[in-house]
């Protein structure tokens, strides 16, 4: 399953930034958004992972579709608990990626690999993508202190 958290650093790229919100104000707007981010991680997968290969991206449609889910469903409800709804959400209508995109993305790798929370936090996300692409798509196991 490691190319679910490859689909939020995916995502990362298309994400950016205004104030604060309540968390659980937006849950219903971001609930109506996921469709559209499901579908535009869905795409994200097929087109890194089939490298514009038709018959490969063929065979990647389902699995990617698959992926897509449990990692959109993640990306709306770390937004909705970050109390920062407002800023992710103003960070994916612009097409940017400020910081507290990042912090959602990041508990997402945290919480989709069972890593500790905040973990990640002291590494910039460019960072994780560049280790995650030299481990060949996959991250190191975690021993100790994970969580589901």
């Amino acid at each position: 399953m490691a190319a679910i958290p490859l689909l939020a650093l995916l995502l990362a790229a298309a994400m950016g930034l205004p104030p604060p919100a309540t968390a659980g104000a937006l849950r219903p707007v971001l609930m109506l958004m996921r469709p559209q981010l499901e579908n535009r991680l869905a795409q994200l997968c097929l087109d890194t992972a089939s490298g514009g290969r038709s018959d490969l991206a063929r065979t990647l449609e389902d699995p990617c579709r698959k992926l897509a889910g449990p990692t959109s469903r993640c990306l709306v409800e770390e937004t909705d608990a970050s109390g920062r709804s407002l800023e992710v959400m103003g960070d994916v209508m612009a097409s940017r990626f400020g910081p507290a995109s990042e912090q959602v993305v990041k508990r997402c790798l945290e919480r989709l690999f069972g890593l500790p929370a905040n973990s990640l936090r002291p590494v910039p996300l460019q960072e994780l993508g560049r280790r995650f692409a030299a481990a060949g798509g996959a991250m190191p196991a975690q021993t100790s202190g994970g969580r589901p």
